[in-house]
This record gives structure tokens, sequence and C-alpha cells, in this order.
């Protein structure tokens, strides 16, 4: 993916709310391979709604670079995905992390049910095959101020 003139804020770099859009776009992809994509959607009235997002922003992104998105299943239950991406830029530096949870929704609702029988059974091989790779040392990571302790 490449960013694009109308992304840059006025410090020069790619605005924060367009590394979701980037996030968006890698997630989309990762969830079509996967069978959860739009046309699991309309076909099945079926869908996956952000629940949490956690973006970390490690290093700037501007005009004209190009990227690339991982995607790793980190964990799912018969209703949730959480997942971990990363931003790289074409040339192999981390630009930022994103980790998820998301929420399998019946858009009739909209209500949080299970996933069908034959995709969490997919999911169940994925989440398999990725937990054989490190846990990214970036996933869990919580927000907070941490203070010195003064002696």
């Amino acid at each position: 993916m490449v960013i694009e003139r109308d992304w840059i804020d006025y410090n020069g770099h790619l605005n924060m709310a367009y590394y979701h859009v980037l996030f968006d776009r890698a997630g989309e992809d990762a969830f079509e391979k996967i069978g959860l994509g739009a046309s699991y959607a309309r076909t099945r009235a079926l869908s996956n709604y952000s629940a949490e997002v956690h973006v970390c922003y490690v290093r700037e992104l501007h005009l004209g670079h190009s990227v690339t998105a991982t995607f790793q299943l980190l964990d799912n239950d018969e209703k949730r995905l959480h997942f971990y991406q990363e931003l790289r830029h074409i040339d192999g530096w981390l630009a930022a992390t994103s980790e998820q949870l998301s929420l399998h929704v019946d858009m009739a609702g909209p209500k949080v049910v299970p996933f069908p029988a034959d995709i969490l059974a997919g999911l169940e091989r994925l989440q398999a095959n990725h937990a054989l790779q490190d846990v990214p040392i970036r996933a869990g990571r919580a927000i907070a101020i941490r203070r010195k302790m003064h002696e």
C-alpha cells in the first residue's frame, strides 16, 4: 500500500487516522482469505465488528512511502477474534502495530453470535498454525504512565 497525499497532516507525516485505514485494509484482505470478508457478510448476513483496537505508532510514515502489513491470529473463541498486525515500510522497518479484538455479529440484530461450525473450524486451524509463531513482543501492551519510584 502507498501513502496518499490527502493522508498527510500539518506535521508532514501520515495522520494517525490513516494508520487505521491501512490496518483496516490489510485486515479486510486477511478476513477475505479466511472466509470472513465482504462476501461472507453479503451471503450469510454475518460480520465482525471491532470491539477494541490498540495502535502503537513506532516510526513516522511520509508521502510516497510504501508499506506491507502482516496479520497474526493470536486467539479465538466461539464469538471473538484476537489478532495482531504490523505495518512495515517496504525497506523492512516497523512503522506501527495494531492489536484488535473483534466480535462475530449477526447483522439482523445486530447481536454477537457464535461463528458457524465451518468458519470456527477454519479459525481453529489458522490459530493453531499461527500459534507456532512467537507471540509478538508488542502484543498485550497496556496504556499507562509509568512513574519512577522516588527514594
